[in-house]
């Protein structure tokens, strides 16, 4: 191997031992790695490649960047290093020549319907001083702190909406569908069914009201009392309807009380399920929208309000605020003036954000709003957004280790991270990036590549040197795709390979789904037709729309379509691999769904909608592979029909590390037990009881095949494959895996240790290993993110196989070669944001390869040349 003859010229190294510009990583082994030493250049872009699994991460994170975190916590004072979240140690020898590091990893968890591009990107700070420190007043008005211009402090948030921006209330035609009916005959459908509602009703006609003429003929005043009083008188009521009168003490609620009760109180879905029909969602009409107080916009900059300027693109932001940053003649401040737009403090603040909102225009995200919330956002502009607020720290000396930077990114967009990763380098610092990108693995100074293969079959140092260097390295699978004219196939390769990129014959579409009228964020009245039967990818570049169509309103359509039921269509969308039969198909009829579209047709050709994403299959260490495909179940069983376990009475229950019985009692079934050391990083070490079992030894004596419940969790799922080939539930879970490449994993393996793109080909297998019967659409947005190439054949194998079998399969993506594969193309554009939002080209790879307004254009037809 490469790194032995590497480290074999190299002395042993002491910490004081002179590094001559590099980093020197001796004897890690962080999770897979096994025992590898390996030299880096600092102040150099150094690219770590491998299939995913293979063990880079834990170099790059797990080791280097986690040990230059834990000796710049030696540095900080033993009782606040108390109060900061540290890392682990890492389990390596040596490292030397190691400078401080900054860690920029991919975040997939969901974000706060609070978070946003400003709150990201700490712009919102500078804005909201601003205006608090040079903003234009009403005369009188005394000057407001910064925490006012939030939404999200005390201070600042609407007392309606509580700084959403949103009011949820009621009306009276979302109350009273129908003006026609009587009260008695159910006119006010927010209110209960059965006793209670006529025990409402009973209650109205005692207090004088008619409820038999129809609810329209009722004069307003009383229509308003009935149904948005928050008096709850309390009457004498004598049910006519029993034989023997009954008296009783009943209480009124008016149908809002009754509706807002039941959301705050009630402990039945069900029931909040069925009020939550009657609520209607809008900008709340006391701050209207903006989610601040009316004093706060009442202050304004430049003529206009701070929730005016959170709205506008930045772009437009900068050139509102440029003629201030570039005064000469500045103002001293002074709290008494109405207005400090011109003083010192004005200039001092807008060259600042000047500054800062430049370098986001600079990565092409001047389209963004600072007001945009981040749910909103594609992968590709979180990344910039989370890169730019790094680039603009103006660090020094330090090590940026990065997580697949050009992950989510359209190639057109690429370019422009190329440029910040050289400007990182030339402001004196070193770069260290995990990628699959080729394009940008080929611009690196330096390449370490991981292998051969992934989990116990990687954690070997194949490479480490000059780019070019890794033509020679036939062991390396990042080898031909880094090279594909060295012999190597290039990522779409033939049909076999998952690929179809030789612009040759492409399936014919079985029919359409159309929906017209789309209007959604930047999508203005915009129609689509999706082909049925065949696998499309929809391109664009970042912000071009790209997710809003198919991730949002298609899949809000669908699922609207296939479950009339939902409360909304947002819940409708919801329906995911874990989450995947509907029996309802619908009437086929053009249906109209939500504000977003004006009408849809081809719904009847949809049986059943499966959302495929990358987020976590779960968030404790309690998830895992096995619980997650439901291989565990089948496995479980088996334990339990052993004679050894029927004799003791163990039920399948006893062989789960989640409940009390047959787990380990002193862990609860954890396997490890947390080592708090107060002033020093906290470690995790096997559970002293059972040794990392997760089981107690009772459990632990029955056997299948030879082998504990735990043994088992232990084994790979290559190796698992063949010990539980007898059983059927089992083994198709364990082909489906091994088919989309996850054959490395533990069944045990925690869900926390997977990546993204793990996660979401478990998720694909999940759905694989059921009984297929075509008519299912699959939606997918960006498959092939922390995937490497060798790693997305596997997964466009999977996706064609779908589509063979009749289902239609749909993928947002960016990776070029992964769009020539596909039957059908439709790119939006022309660019990001307001600037976006159309179907700029649509048809076959190779058609849409000729069109002029495409920015995806060239790239594709790059792809189909090799």
């Amino acid at each position: 191997m490469q790194h032995n003859k590497q480290a074999s010229n190299m002395p042993f190294l002491t910490p004081d031992h002179p590094t001559d510009g590099f980093v020197r990583v001796r004897g890690a082994r962080e999770n897979n790695l096994r025992n590898v030493d390996v030299d880096v250049p600092r102040d150099a872009i150094v690219a770590f490649t491998g299939v995913s699994g293979s063990g880079k991460s834990s170099l790059a994170f797990g080791t280097i960047f986690a040990e230059a975190q834990r000796r710049y916590f030696e540095s900080v004072a033993p009782y606040a290093r108390r109060l900061i979240q540290q890392g682990h140690n890492p389990k390596v020898e040596l490292i030397t020549g190691l400078p401080p590091a900054v860690a920029l990893q991919q975040r997939r968890g969901t974000p706060s319907s609070r978070s946003t591009v400003g709150t990201v990107t700490t712009l919102s700070n500078s804005l909201r001083m601003l205006f608090s420190r040079a903003g234009t007043y009403p005369a009188g008005t005394a000057q407001l702190d910064s925490d006012a211009f939030s939404p999200n402090t005390a201070a600042g948030a609407c007392p309606v909406c509580h700084g959403l921006g949103i009011a949820h209330t009621v009306s009276e035609s979302s109350l009273v569908p129908d003006t026609s009916l009587s009260i008695a005959d159910g006119a006010i459908a927010a209110w209960p069914g059965a006793w209670q509602g006529k025990n409402l009703r009973d209650i109205l006609s005692h207090l004088g009201y008619d409820v038999t003429i129809p609810w329209r003929k009722l004069p307003k005043k009383h229509r308003d009392w009935i149904l948005f009083t928050e008096e709850q008188p309390v009457v004498e009521v004598t049910p006519k309807r029993d034989r023997v009168a009954k008296p009783y003490k009943g209480r009124f609620w008016s149908a809002k009380s009754y509706v807002l009760h039941t959301l705050a109180d009630s402990k039945s879905d069900t029931m909040r399920q069925r009020v939550l029909r009657f609520m209607e969602t809008g900008p709340c009409e006391r701050c209207g929208g903006s989610g601040l107080t009316p004093e706060a916009l009442a202050v304004t900059f430049a003529g206009r309000t701070i929730a005016e300027l959170n709205a506008v693109p930045m772009a437009e932001l900068a050139e509102v605020i440029r003629p201030t940053s570039e005064l000469k003649d500045a103002g001293t401040a002074s709290r008494g003036a109405a207005s400090g737009e011109t003083n010192e403090v004005a200039v001092a603040i807008t060259r600042d954000l000047l500054l800062r909102i430049t370098v986001l225009l600079e990565l092409g995200l001047g389209y963004l709003a600072l007001g945009r919330a981040t749910p909103t956002l594609s992968p590709g502009e979180m990344q910039r957004l989370r890169i730019a607020t790094q680039l603009r720290s103006g660090l020094f000396g330090v090590v940026y280790v990065l997580d697949e930077p050009s992950a989510g990114l359209h190639p057109a967009d690429a370019e422009p991270l190329q440029a910040v990763l050289e400007a990182l380098k030339s402001s004196g610092n070193s770069v260290f990036v995990v990628e699959h990108n080729m394009d940008v693995v080929r611009r690196a100074d330096w390449l370490v590549d991981v292998g051969p293969r992934a989990g116990e079959g990687g954690g070997e140092i194949l490479y480490s040197g000059p780019v070019a260097g890794l033509a020679d390295v036939e062991s390396s699978v990042t080898r031909p795709f880094l090279f594909p004219d060295g012999g190597g196939a290039n990522r779409g390769g033939n049909k076999n390979d998952g690929g179809n990129n030789d612009g040759g014959a492409r399936r014919p579409a079985g029919g359409w789904l159309g929906l017209k009228g789309i209007s959604r964020h930047n999508l203005r009245d915009l129609d689509a037709d999706f082909p049925l039967g065949i696998l499309t990818a929809v391109t664009g570049v970042s912000g071009s729309g790209k997710s809003t169509l198919v991730s949002q309103v298609l899949a809000e359509v669908v699922g609207a379509h296939l479950h009339p039921q939902a409360a909304d269509v947002a819940a409708a969308a919801e329906v995911t691999a874990e989450d995947l039969e509907s029996g309802d198909a619908g009437s086929g009829e053009p249906l109209i769904v939500s504000e977003a579209v004006a009408e849809t047709s081809g719904m009847d050709r949809i049986d059943r909608l499966v959302r495929v994403d990358q987020k976590p299959i779960g968030r404790t260490p309690r998830s895992n592979l096995a619980t997650y495909t439901g291989l565990f179940d089948a496995v479980r069983k088996e334990f339990a029909a052993t004679e050894q376990a029927r004799a003791r009475r163990f039920g399948a229950g006893r062989f789960s590390f989640n409940v009390a019985g047959g787990r380990c009692e002193i862990c609860l079934g954890e396997g490890f037990v947390a080592v708090e050391l107060l002033f020093l990083p906290g470690s995790y070490g096997p559970c002293p009881e059972c040794g990392g079992s997760r089981y107690n030894p009772e459990t632990l004596e029955v056997t299948y095949n030879g082998k504990n419940v735990a043994e088992v969790l232990a084994m790979t799922v290559d190796a698992a494959a063949d010990f539980l080939a007898g059983v059927p539930a089992a083994a198709r879970s364990l082909q489906t895996l091994r088919d989309v490449g996850l054959g490395y994993l533990r069944l045990g393996q925690p869900a926390t240790e997977l990546s993204g793109g793990e996660a979401q080909r478990i998720k694909l297998a999940t759905e694989l290993q059921r009984a297929r019967r075509g008519h299912t659409l699959y939606l997918l947005d960006e498959p092939t993110t922390g995937l490497h190439p060798a790693d997305v054949q596997l997964l466009m194998a999977q996706l064609h196989g779908l589509v063979d079998a009749g289902n239609t399969v749909i993928v947002v993506e960016h990776e070029m070669d992964v769009v020539a594969a596909a039957d059908w193309v439709i790119d939006l554009g022309p660019a990001g944001g307001d600037a976006g939002g159309e179907i700029v080209a649509s048809g076959t790879p190779a058609a849409v390869a000729r069109s002029a307004r495409s920015r995806t254009a060239p790239y594709l037809a790059t792809a189909l040349d090799q």
